[in-house]
């Protein structure tokens, strides 16, 4: 019968060597999720400005449509920025006022939920009736970028 001696193995560092890779392995990895946790967040972020900013474009077509008289007097055709509040709310506004007040709020809004966040709306043509109601914004905050924005068109 045959015994076999156990000859101890004299391995040093092969192990620590082992932990090394597996800890660089485990260290791109993590990164890895941190980079694409973050770039969910940008979209994330993203996707909530351009939800703020379809809920304004319709908020203006519903202001519009309440306002019919000003909207047939054409005070809805060509509206940017109002810088100032006409007050009229608590007294009584004409239409061509409460078109300025529209436009005063509905910037300010765009302005609070959106960074640099603006409107606009021009009518299309006289023929057709067709408003564009525009809500830009800048996402990437970079002023070399140009702004994104949403484009809605509706007829009242």
């Amino acid at each position: 019968m045959r015994t076999s001696i156990m000859i101890p193995l004299r391995q040093k560092g092969l192990s620590l060597i082992e932990v090394m890779i597996a800890l660089a392995v485990f260290s791109f990895g993590l990164l890895a999720l941190a980079a694409l946790m973050a770039s969910g967040l940008k979209y994330n972020t993203s996707a909530l400005h351009r939800s703020y900013a379809t809920s304004q474009a319709y908020d203006m077509a519903d202001r519009m449509r309440a306002n019919r008289l000003g909207l047939d007097a054409g005070y809805y055709n060509d509206l940017s920025e109002s810088d100032t509040d006409p007050d009229c709310i608590e007294s009584g506004c004409t239409p061509e006022q409460m078109a300025h007040y529209d436009t005063w709020q509905w910037n300010t809004d765009n302005a609070r939920l959106l960074p640099e966040g603006a409107g606009t709306v021009s009518l299309k043509s006289n023929d057709s009736g067709i408003y564009t109601i525009t809500v830009a914004w800048n996402d990437d905050r970079d002023p070399d970028t140009a702004p994104d924005s949403f484009v809605s068109e509706f007829q009242p």
